[in-house]
């Protein structure tokens, strides 16, 4: 199995801005090769350049700018052209889905903030031993720079990747491990109940509270975008000291929140996996959930429209993406199948509208947020429990039926 390590980088002033101007010439390398693309579809007969072409270029152009673009690794600048050719391959593959997806953008140099290594050796090399207290990593055009590895990396490196967060530099690792040693059997099944007043409910009646990260910090953060906005639109290079601080402080509580719910999904998740064998969720589809109302014409006033809930819609989205389900499902994932646990995702509907004593199922059931009251034999209790009872229930269900 491929596992993904995260370690902080402790790059020198010199090293830092090396960093920085590694990232600004990849980004004009993804811009440029965007550009091309643009070009020859538009003036050139609705011509598609593929990566091969653009790739077959690079030996040109860095020759043609040595000072730029023939300082860094031939490889790394093949993954920044590949990860263009993703772009539009996701594009091309939403568009046959009969999907509207924006079609590929130019990234500026403060939202272009990773470079990709394929190949451990090819323009870096992470340079480790296990129990060296100093651990430093290698990059063409930069050097080596110390990394504070907080844990041991198990099994070959394959990967390496350079990412900026503010003004805090990491190196992202990928590593190929043999089958993990799966934790020993406890015997239980769990389901569990997503939701916004908790964050989640499992069928054993246990509340994992909702911490709301982004609720907490949100005066902070209007405040500190309040006084962003105070600053005029100008070039980045014509900014000013305090506006740069702005920027940051905006960045930096967002950092925090950020950190915080992944510390949180983090914790939930091994809990889960440590106390059951077998974990029972909802097939959450988190986009469509989001999604803003749509508008409502209003037929007796030209240019009017009607009352459509836009405004309690987007104080739900704003808590389902405080939530941070989809981080949460992903961590869980991960962490199950390095301890050997199963995992599986049901279908959510009905699950806390369907009564677990006589099956009964009717939105009455429910009359309130909390409360689940059946109208045919009587049953009380929790709604959010109930809903995870019947995902567990459905999730057994699944495991057991015979694969198609």
């Amino acid at each position: 199995m491929i596992r993904a390590y995260k370690f902080l980088m402790r790059p020198t002033v010199g090293q830092a801005l090396a960093l920085g101007e590694m990232l600004r010439d990849h980004c004009s390398l993804y811009n440029g090769a965007l550009q091309e693309r643009r070009d020859a579809y538009r003036h050139v007969s609705k011509t598609s350049i593929r990566y091969g072409q653009q790739s077959a270029q690079l030996k040109e152009i860095r020759a043609f700018d040595p000072e730029r673009q023939g300082r860094w690794s031939f490889s790394s600048q093949q993954a920044t052209l590949r990860r263009l050719d993703k772009a539009f391959a996701a594009f091309f593959r939403r568009i046959k889905a009969g999907e509207t997806p924006g079609y590929p953008r130019f990234r500026g140099v403060n939202r272009f903030d990773t470079v990709d290594f394929p190949k451990d050796g090819d323009g870096c090399r992470w340079d480790s031993t296990p129990h060296d207290p100093v651990t430093r990593v290698r990059f063409q055009g930069v050097g080596h720079v110390r990394v504070h590895r907080h844990r041991p990396v198990v099994g070959k490196v394959r990967t390496v990747s350079v990412k900026r967060e503010g003004k805090r530099w990491y190196v992202v690792l990928t590593a190929d491990q043999g089958e993990p040693e799966p934790l020993s059997k406890t015997g239980s099944v769990v389901g569990i109940d997503m939701g916004i007043a908790s964050f989640l409910t499992t069928s054993g009646g246990e509340h994992v509270a909702n911490p709301r990260h982004g609720r907490r910090a949100a005066a902070k953060l209007e405040a500190a975008q309040r006084a962003l906005a105070t600053f005029p639109r100008v070039r980045r290079d014509k900014r000013t000291a305090n506006h740069q601080r702005a920027v940051e402080k905006v960045a930096r509580l967002h950092g925090k929140v950020r950190r915080q719910r992944l510390d949180h999904a983090h914790k939930t998740a091994l809990g889960l996996v440590r106390e059951h064998d077998f974990i029972a969720h909802e097939d959450l589809k988190i986009r469509k959930m989001s999604k803003a109302p749509v508008p409502k014409p209003d037929p007796g006033r030209p240019g009017g429209f009607l009352p459509n809930g836009a405004a309690a819609k987007a104080g739900l989205n704003r808590s389902i993406a405080d939530a941070g389900w989809g981080v949460f499902l992903a961590i869980l994932k991960g962490k199950a199948e390095s301890a050997g646990r199963e995992v599986i995702a049901v279908d959510p509907r009905n699950t806390s509208r369907r009564c677990p004593e006589c099956g009964h199922t009717a939105k009455e059931n429910r009359p309130t947020q909390e409360k689940f009251h059946c109208v045919s034999c009587g049953h009380t209790a929790h709604a959010d429990t109930v809903g995870a009872l019947n995902v567990l229930r459905a999730g057994l269900v699944r495991r057991e039926a015979p694969p198609a």
